[in-house]
């Protein structure tokens, strides 16, 4: 570990990608944004997000919305940490790459 703490990962690293992907495995999801036409569209609601395999998993309103191996995820949490935004080529639409935004159930602790 070192005097002064943990050494910072790249962002583009797979271990970077594999460890963020971890650390939000399991949120419950309130509900799911995409950006269209300049305008947040809201795609799903009631959901989580899984890792099975390889692959990263957005599910809500009773259906995958995006799917992504981890290799090729673009992850990262919103300063609020009230969500997370997911970037990458989403399997369930082809390979499109695409951004989707997830908003955690707020729980109070």
């Amino acid at each position: 570990m070192g005097l002064f703490g943990r050494k910072k990962l790249d962002p583009n690293s797979k271990k970077f990608r594999w460890e963020m992907a971890r650390s939000v495995e399991g949120q419950h999801i309130k509900y799911v944004t995409e950006k269209k036409d300049n305008v947040d569209e809201v795609i799903g609601r009631n959901g989580g997000l899984n890792i099975r395999n390889d692959e990263f998993i957005v599910y809500a309103s009773a259906k995958v919305l995006f799917r992504c191996k981890v290799d090729d995820l673009q992850i990262w949490e919103l300063l609020s940490k009230d969500g997370v935004v997911l970037t990458g080529p989403d399997i369930e639409s082809g390979g499109r790459e695409r951004t989707v935004v997830a908003y955690y159930v707020y729980y109070r602790k």
